[in-house]
């Protein structure tokens, strides 16, 4: 192969996986060890690849770095949990998501993807003024958004791989999925109305993954084990 053509094939992949570039620190998302991750509910198991793995009906973990609104999760879905697990509001629902702008339990910014009872991809902004933990608020506030548009996501097949990513600008969120845009809308200024780092949740789906962030300070967060 000419160096020509090496020339070539390195542009095409730069090209095909573009990085992207975070509004704080102009570095981008970074990968987060598990060290660097507030586990407030379930477990995440280091694993010696460098990955992590979840297999607990219900996890929720947040950064403990302060964070720009952008995450990035690289995951492998391998199946169901043993143990079911139901929301607050008794439905039982498979699915992953990553959590923006999380100040606590009762106000955040959610992206989900629910693999069943229906493959499906929700925002929405949980919002509960003067109340932060999940025993004060519950299930309450929450405001599932109309996307401006959107492309169906794919349903997933165990031992399938995929990216989700969630970044937002201002009150604008994308979503993209395999670095296609599947989901673009406003999210309205409740969404600016509280800030905290970014996060991520299961609810009974097992996970081999890893999970990116853009840094914006130094400084580590305070693990709050009512964080939601």
């Amino acid at each position: 192969m000419t160096i020509t053509m090496i020339r070539m094939v390195v542009l095409a992949a730069i090209l095909m996986y573009p990085a992207y570039r975070g509004s704080g620190s102009g570095s981008g998302p970074q990968q987060i060890s598990r060290a660097e991750l507030c586990v407030t509910e379930g477990e995440i198991e280091a694993l010696d690849s460098g990955q992590l793995r979840v297999d607990d009906s219900k996890m929720r973990a947040y950064s403990a770095l302060r964070t720009n609104p952008v995450a990035e999760l690289r995951f492998t879905y391998l199946g169901p949990t043993q143990e079911v697990s139901k929301l607050g509001s008794g439905t039982v629902r498979q699915q992953l998501g990553l959590k923006l702008r999380a100040q606590d339990a009762c106000n955040l910014v959610y992206v989900m993807w629910r693999i069943s009872p229906e493959s499906k991809l929700v925002a929405s902004v949980k919002r509960n003024p003067g109340k932060h933990t999940s025993a004060e608020c519950g299930n309450q506030g929450y405001r599932n958004i109309k996307p401006q548009r959107f492309i169906p996501v794919p349903a997933l097949a165990v031992g399938s791989s995929h990216l989700l990513r969630a970044e937002m600008q201002q009150d604008h969120l994308k979503v993209l999925v395999d670095r296609t845009l599947v989901w673009e809308g406003s999210l309205g200024n409740d969404a600016l109305s509280f800030d905290g780092p970014v996060g991520m949740r299961t609810d009974n789906a097992r996970l081999a993954f890893e999970f990116f962030a853009d840094p914006s300070a130094p400084s580590k967060l305070p693990c709050v084990r009512g964080h939601e």
